[in-house]
C-alpha cells in the first residue's frame, strides 16, 4: 500500500514530541535537582511530602511539610555536604505556618553562596510514633543564585524545540525525505541560541561563571551540550553540499542520549576549603 505522505508527517511529528516528552520526563525523574516526595500516614491520613534539592535566590531555603495534624512535630538535621565528620548535625525544629488557609510545617536551610551545598534529613514524630526520612542516605540540597525569568524563559524555550526539531529532523532522515536539511539547520540554530548563548547567561546568574565545560572544567551539563552542538555542526557540514542523512541521523541519536542524562548531574560546586567553584565531577574523584 502507497504511503501517505501527510501521514509520515503527522507520524514523523509525533514520534518527536513523544520521544522529546520521555527524555524531559526521565529527567525530571532522575535529576538531582528536583524535590524527593515521599509520603507519610498520620492518624489514618496520609500526606504527601515533598523535600527540595534545588533552591536559588539569596534567601533561606524553606522545607515545607504539608501535614495539618496538631500533635505532629518534626525535626530537621542538616550539615554542610561535602560532609564533616567531625561535625555534628545541626537540628531545627519544624514550625507551625499558614498556607492556603491550612496548617503546614515549615523548617528553614541557611542560605548558602551559590553552588554550596547542604545534607540533610527529617524526623517526623506523633506521641511515641517516630518516622525518619533519608537519614541513612541524606538528601543534597544546591544552592544557586537567582535566574531573571527573561534569560530563563528563552533558554528553556529554545532548548526544548531544539530537542524537538533535531528529532524531528532525525526521523525526516530515516524516512529518507529531504525536509531533513531544512531541520539540520533549524537544529543548530536553536541549540546555538538556547545552549551556546542563552546557556551561559544562565549559568553566570546562578553560579557565578559563563562556562564551566571544556577546555575549562568537567561541568557535565556545559559537556553534553558541548557534544551535541558539535554533532549538529558536523551534520550540517556534512549535508550542504551532497545529501549524507546518516550525519544527521547520528546527530539525532546522539542529542537524545545526551539529553536524557540527568540534568545537574555532577554540576558546579562550592569547594569550602578554597572558596572556589569546581564541577561535582573532579570532586568525585
Amino acid at each position: 500500500m502507497k504511503k501517505n505522505p501527510t501521514y509520515r508527517l503527522i507520524l514523523i511529528w509525533a514520534l518527536a514530541s513523544v520521544v522529546t516528552l520521555g527524555a524531559i520526563a526521565y529527567q525530571k525523574l532522575t535529576g538531582p535537582t528536583y524535590p524527593k516526595r515521599e509520603k507519610v500516614s498520620i492518624n489514618n491520613k496520609e500526606y504527601k511530602l515533598k523535600f527540595l534539592r534545588s533552591h536559588g535566590g539569596d534567601d533561606n531555603a524553606k522545607i515545607e511539610l504539608d501535614i495539618d495534624d496538631a500533635e505532629t512535630n518534626a525535626k530537621i538535621f542538616y550539615k554542610n555536604y561535602p560532609e564533616e565528620k567531625d561535625k555534628d548535625w545541626i537540628v531545627v525544629d519544624f514550625v507551625s505556618s499558614k498556607k492556603e488557609d491550612k496548617n503546614i510545617l515549615v523548617a528553614e536551610l541557611p542560605h548558602q553562596k551559590p553552588a554550596g551545598k547542604l545534607m540533610y534529613f527529617v524526623e517526623i514524630s506523633n506521641n511515641s510514633d517516630v518516622k525518619l526520612f533519608f537519614k541513612e542516605k541524606p538528601i543534597i540540597i544546591r544552592f544557586k543564585g537567582d535566574v531573571p525569568a527573561w534569560i530563563l524563559v528563552p533558554h528553556i524555550i529554545f532548548m526544548f524545540f531544539g530537542m524537538l526539531i533535531a528529532n524531528a529532523a532525525g526521523l525526516f532522515a530515516v524516512f529518507n525525505m529531504s525536509q531533513f536539511k531544512l531541520y539540520t539547520t533549524i537544529t543548530l540554530i536553536l541549540l546555538f541560541l538556547g545552549g551556546m548563548v542563552l546557556g551561559p547567561i544562565v549559568q553566570k546568574f546562578a553560579f557565578l561563571e559563563y562556562w564551566a565545560g571544556v577546555p575549562f572544567g568537567w561541568d557535565l551539563t556545559d559537556n553534553k551540550l558541548l557534544v551535541a552542538f558539535i554533532a549538529w555542526i558536523v551534520a550540517f557540514i556534512a549535508n550542504r553540499k551532497v545529501e549524507r542523512r546518516y550525519f544527521t541521523i547520528a546527530a539525532a541519536i546522539i542529542t537524545v542520549i545526551i539529553f536524557s542524562i540527568p540534568h545537574s548531574m555532577h554540576g558546579s560546586e562550592l569547594d569550602r576549603a578554597t572558596g572556589d567553584i569546581t564541577q561535582g565531577l573532579i570532586l568525585l574523584f
